[in-house]
């Protein structure tokens, strides 16, 4: 089998990434920007990553893609697995370029770029029928309500601050005005409650559906809403329809997760996801996959080819969620997480790969 770069090692999906192809018995190269990340990555200490490849500079630098297709044009035609949202972005913009020395799934610009507004995925969910949070003009006349850029992620801004909820006048007024710094028209929505979801789907170039994985939040910091730090894996067919639906009305192709709260779609991130680690937990073939579509190969979707009812946590991030939830007076989810001390998996950790883990470990205590 050829060899595979998955590029942005600082992410914790490479991780299972590395080790997904890995043990499919290709050969992983992981690359990393050096003005992004101190420390070495975690995914740099994985059995399974033959080598990890410092890029001068960021990958922020108008010359990284010129990097990035040096290091690419010493391989023998790898596949390109793009972990971080610029290098996706920097490729999209060149594809016809990076076509001429690796292989990948990766949706022209337009489609990526569409996708991260928000506003333009909710208009066209409603010319699909899919259900979307009501949306306010001005002062809303109900709360709560959440307050959030077009695409919080072109500013550089951190999951947890892609948003702001608001529950009176007052407050609105003044996270709409923070918000404002960002973008000039913010998105006022509706506060939806529920469990949130999320479909995460790999189209094929001809934009043919070849892997599906859903998974729940458990639990998420800061309590209040933010990046999910607990989830566990489920089936829903008509949640897979749905996204796959809203993803081939842009014509996109590769991978990404639209996260859902009940029965409507909040957002679609249009990359690797933070949770994509349970794609290994759950032993879905979504990375393999990937690289077996990129190179050419035809595949067909098997629904339901992963396990349900796995449960995953970050374990840090866990830990502070859970305390978050009982200093607001929430006991409920702090005992349901100490009694997921033996029944979910840690999201970085595996038997056969426990190097990244204590490398994070590592790398977190020096960082604080």
């Amino acid at each position: 089998m050829g060899a595979v770069v998955i590029t942005d090692g600082k992410y914790r999906s490479s991780i299972a990434a590395a080790r997904m192809l890995g043990r499919s018995g290709r050969q992983v190269v992981v690359t990393q920007t050096r003005r992004d990340q101190r420390l070495e990555p975690p995914v740099f200490s994985s059995r399974y990553v033959r080598e990890g490849r410092w890029l001068d500079g960021s990958a922020a630098d108008p010359d990284y893609p010129d990097r990035l297709y040096a290091l690419l044009a010493e391989c023998d035609r790898p596949v390109l697995f793009c972990a971080g949202a610029a290098t996706l972005n920097a490729v999209a913009r060149q594809r016809e370029r990076f076509a001429q020395v690796c292989d990948f799934l990766i949706a022209p610009a337009e489609a990526l770029d569409a996708l991260n507004d928000k506003e333009a995925v909710h208009r066209r969910c409603g010319e699909l029928g899919i259900p979307v949070p009501r949306s306010f003009d001005g002062e809303p006349d109900r709360y709560p309500v959440i307050i959030k850029p077009h695409c919080g992620e072109k500013f550089g801004l951190k999951a947890k601050d892609r948003y702001a909820v608001a529950h009176n006048g007052p407050e609105f007024a003044a996270k709409y005005a923070a918000m404002l710094q960002y973008d000039p028209r913010p998105i006022v929505q509706e506060k939806v409650a529920g469990t949130g979801a999320g479909a995460s789907l790999l189209l094929d170039r001809e934009g043919r559906l070849i892997a599906a994985l859903c998974h729940r939040r458990i639990r998420e910091y800061p309590a209040s809403g933010g990046p999910s730090t607990c989830c566990e894996s489920f089936y829903d067919e008509e949640m897979i329809d749905r996204a796959c639906r809203l993803l081939s009305s842009f014509g996109f192709v590769g991978m990404a997760m639209v996260e859902f709260k009940g029965d409507c779609v909040l957002e679609v991130n249009p990359r690797v996801w933070g949770s994509f680690p349970m794609t290994e937990r759950a032993d879905s073939p979504f990375a393999v996959y990937y690289a077996r579509a990129a190179a050419g190969e035809r595949l067909d979707y098997r629904p339901g080819d992963y396990k349900t009812g796995v449960r995953m946590r970050f374990t840090l991030n866990d830990c502070a969620a859970m305390l978050d939830y009982l200093r607001h007076g929430r006991p409920g989810p702090f005992f349901q997480g100490m009694a997921d001390w033996f029944r979910a998996g840690e999201a970085l950790g595996a038997r056969d790969d426990p190097a990244p883990w204590r490398r994070y470990l590592r790398n977190t205590l020096l960082r604080r």
